[in-house]
């Protein structure tokens, strides 16, 4: 129990505030070491409590009464920012504890006046825009004594390597370091080793298999030319009332989310090219349940805390099997079934039988292509059907007119590939 790590009194209410009834199982192995100031490596996927893993030890070990940053949390994206922060504010208000969100899509001077005016011991912030700060003098992380890289594969993978090794390089050389993350891959371990103490502590927690089996899978190989088609077909067949369409590229996010519409889905598409007004205006309705299929990128939905999700729906199956499993473990939790259903064209063999390896017998495999299912095949090179041909940007200011015509051009054939 929560009781059981010593916590104060104000922190201890504020957790049982949240409804939190006793620590997972990264929360009841990684509070102990933090609150000791240990550095640390956790590894655990979305929605095990990462947040509150490290943000109990953070609002517990800051001086609220000190108005300088004690604490820097890099994520990688300005939802994740938004959601941290909010986190960590709930755990620490009856400590009193600042918190200050800091990202880029908000005009940064508006972001320069909060730090003045209200001082925050805890700031969570994206790299680039963090970096920013500390080149014009604004952002001083002398005091900091508690630095936090969360989602740490994913910054890496957007290529902030460089902008998290300028930021660690202003902060104090006795620290304590934190690093969380759902994959450990080569290029994180050699982080873990330039950043961290020799002597840190390392906590994994291994996705449990029986979630998974409480989500009923279906993956259909179909041919490329048929994709969408079939697409289209089961998801018009299963009941849902929320749910999440993964796509690979913004491009095609964009694409998937106007034909859904077009079909008559309350559908619409979420990732980076968006202001971030935009981006906030989707998460509400989403989760309002105004919108009905949310279309993202894995970058885009990574970290998001999405409750009450009916479905989860791989256009297609991503590059690493490591990511399937995440994507679909965003569905049946809290004890309830989910449903996941996948699609795979046979030009992308090599992924089908990389998630086929990881997730065994887990799921029904369905094949309606033509082409015989090979082991160990090649991913050919998409098709691309438009050339350099430009198309107009999605926005509010757009005409519905001019993207149903460009939709209804390619009759169900998706032109992005990859």
């Amino acid at each position: 129990m929560f009781n059981d790590f010593n916590l104060s009194e104000e922190t201890l209410k504020a957790i049982r505030e949240k409804g939190f009834e006793k620590p997972t199982p990264i929360q009841e192995k990684a509070i102990p070491l933090l609150l000791e100031g240990k550095d640390l490596v956790g590894q655990a996927q979305t929605g095990t409590g990462k947040t509150a893993a490290f943000g109990i030890p953070v609002v517990e070990r800051v001086n609220p009464k000190e108005g300088t940053i004690q604490a820097l949390i890099l994520v990688p994206t300005r939802e994740l920012a938004i959601q941290v922060a909010k986190e960590i504010k709930d755990l620490g208000k009856y400590r009193r504890v600042k918190v200050l969100a800091v990202y880029g899509g908000k005009p940064i001077f508006g972001q320069i006046d909060l730090l003045k005016r209200i001082r925050p011991q805890v700031v969570v912030g994206t790299p680039g825009r963090v970096k920013d700060l500390i080149e014009r003098g604004i952002l001083d992380l002398s005091k900091v004594k508690i630095f936090v890289l969360d989602e740490a594969d994913r910054m890496l993978d957007m290529g902030f390597i460089e902008d998290i090794e300028f930021i660690f390089s202003q902060t104090p050389e006795e620290k304590q370091t934190l690093l969380f993350s759902a994959t450990l891959p080569p290029e994180i371990r050699d982080v873990i080793r330039r950043f961290l103490k020799e002597d840190h502590a390392e906590v994994r927690i291994e996705p449990e298999k029986p979630t998974v089996e409480k989500i009923r899978q279906k993956i259909y190989r179909v041919g490329d030319r048929k994709l969408f088609e079939t697409f289209l077909a089961k998801l018009e067949e299963t009941p849902f009332r929320k749910g999440i369409v993964f796509t690979q590229t913004k491009r095609e996010a964009d694409w998937l989310a106007d034909r859904l519409k077009e079909a008559g889905f309350n559908a619409e598409a979420i990732h980076g090219d968006y202001s971030q007004n935009r981006r906030e205006w989707v998460l509400r309705n989403f989760r309002k349940g105004n919108i009905d299929l949310l279309v993202a990128t894995d970058v885009a939905a990574r970290g998001l805390d999405i409750k009450g999700l009916d479905a989860v729906f791989n256009y297609r199956l991503p590059q690493d099997a490591e990511s399937y499993i995440h994507r679909i473990g965003r569905t049946g939790r809290a004890g309830k079934e989910g449903l996941a259903l996948s699609f795979s064209s046979d030009a992308e063999d090599d992924r089908l039988q990389r998630v086929k390896k990881l997730a065994g017998d887990t799921f029904e495999f369905v094949n309606l292509s033509d082409r015989p299912l090979e082991r160990g095949k090649k991913n050919s090179k998409p098709r691309r059907g438009f050339g350099n041909r430009k198309f107009p940007k999605r926005g509010f200011g757009r005409k519905r007119d001019n993207f149903n015509s460009f939709g209804s051009r390619f009759k169900g054939e998706n032109p992005f590939g990859d």
